[in-house]
């Protein structure tokens, strides 16, 4: 494209774009040419020249560039270029709607679709956006136009309202794009389970939609105990607003409790047993900080034969592995104390600096120190709607174990 910025990179420094990595950092580039403004298309050149790829230029994030074409003859202005994008990733989602037993699921997964940091979930009829850079940013009206063109929504809204904005020279910013102003929670089904979701105001948009698999697979786990041995006590620690336990109680456990600091996320928890029909089952919820109520259980002689932990990100960059490391520590030796003989961890990491086999290494640390003999069941990772790409696996960002305590 005529009159377009270039960035040239250093010698060598060509070889991740080459293999279709969506990023380059500050440290690869040897020049920019021109003037482009933040969130400008950039075209990527090597130091001998050669064409290598069309990136959003962002110079206030470490991430000087992410590409969004490889194809010198693309037209990545164009309204073309992201319908086709936009097509590509509704195909994948196609098979999660199509017996109507889940109505809530990622629609856009960022880099792993080809839209570098743009999010896009969709709750039934509401599509709730998050545009975490500037490239995405510049391009907003856009994609707002097509989304609500090609899916017709009745609510387009957004939250763009965390932090790593900032890396890009942007400000927060949540509420209504277009359509109707949303009802305070909107109600999902999720393997044919209801779920009240806050999209203005819940963690993320609204729900943790990457554990829908994870949480099928913990019923499931459920399911066996009850019909092999007796229904489990399960412990359902940073519950958020009850997903796991739902799930547990759909599946027959004979309690369980759920750990959580929020107060709000406990109630709504609650009103979902209710949705779905569970308001007299053994449920307990305990307010607190999970290390301290973890602690306190343990002390009490409380003992569960399936324990969830589901803790929030402990690492956002490589300076916070070493600190998070001993969080996951910590949160899983005391999970293994809680457990009986033969009982069940289901653990999880979210951080994507913390990679997997990181966190295997630190849970294996965690028994070792508890001294609990620890089996290997099965992995768990996020769901089909927020696949990995292959060239980019960053992506894969959520880790879990299912673990069985021998002794």
């Amino acid at each position: 494209m005529p009159n377009t910025p270039h960035i040239i990179l250093k010698p060598l420094k060509e070889k991740a774009v080459k293999r279709h990595h969506p990023w380059i950092f500050s440290g690869a580039i040897a020049r920019v040419e021109g003037k482009p403004k933040p969130g400008a298309l950039v075209a990527i050149y090597s130091s001998e020249g050669e064409f290598l790829a069309w990136s959003h230029y962002s110079p206030q994030s470490q991430i000087r560039a992410r590409l969004v074409s490889w194809n010198e003859r693309a037209d990545p202005e164009s309204r073309d270029f992201w319908r086709e994008r936009l097509e590509g990733a509704l195909e994948g989602r196609r098979p999660l709607a199509a017996d109507g037993t889940t109505t809530a699921f990622r629609l856009i997964h960022a880099e792993s679709d080809g839209f570098p940091g743009l999010i896009v979930d969709q709750y039934g009829e509401t599509l709730v956006a998050q545009y975490l850079t500037v490239g995405m940013e510049e391009r907003r009206d856009l994609l707002n136009g097509l989304l609500m063109w090609m899916l017709h929504p009745i609510t387009l809204y957004e939250r763009s309202d965390i932090d790593i904005r900032q890396k890009e020279g942007l400000a927060p910013r949540a509420g209504l794009i277009q359509g109707k102003e949303p009802p305070k929670y909107i109600e999902v089904l999720e393997n044919n389970l209801g779920f009240l979701v806050d999209i203005q105001q819940g963690h993320k948009t609204g729900f943790y939609l990457d554990q829908r698999e994870n949480r099928a697979r913990l019923r499931q786990a459920v399911e066996r105990r009850v019909q092999l041995v007796e229904p489990p006590r399960v412990l359902n620690v940073f519950s958020y607003t009850g997903g796991f336990g739902i799930y547990a109680v759909a599946g027959g456990a004979a309690s369980v409790t759920n750990v959580d600091s929020s107060a709000e996320a406990l109630r709504i928890g609650w009103q979902n047993l209710s949705h779905n029909g569970f308001a007299s089952a053994a449920v307990k919820d305990i307010e607190g900080n999970a290390f301290e109520v973890l602690r306190t259980l343990y002390e009490k002689g409380h003992k569960f034969e399936i324990v969830i932990l589901d803790p929030p990100k402990f690492a956002f960059t490589q300076k916070d592995v070493q600190r998070a490391a001993r969080g996951y520590k910590d949160i899983n030796m005391l999970a293994l104390n809680l457990l009986e003989r033969n009982g069940l961890l289901f653990t999880f990491s979210c951080s994507g600096a913390i990679s997997a086999e990181l966190f295997q290494k630190i849970v294996f640390s965690a028994a070792i120190d508890v001294g609990r003999n620890v089996q290997i069941m099965d992995r768990m990772t996020q769901g089909i709607d927020h696949p990995v790409s292959l060239t980019f696996p960053e992506g894969d960002y959520l880790k879990g174990l299912i673990c069985r305590v021998v002794r």
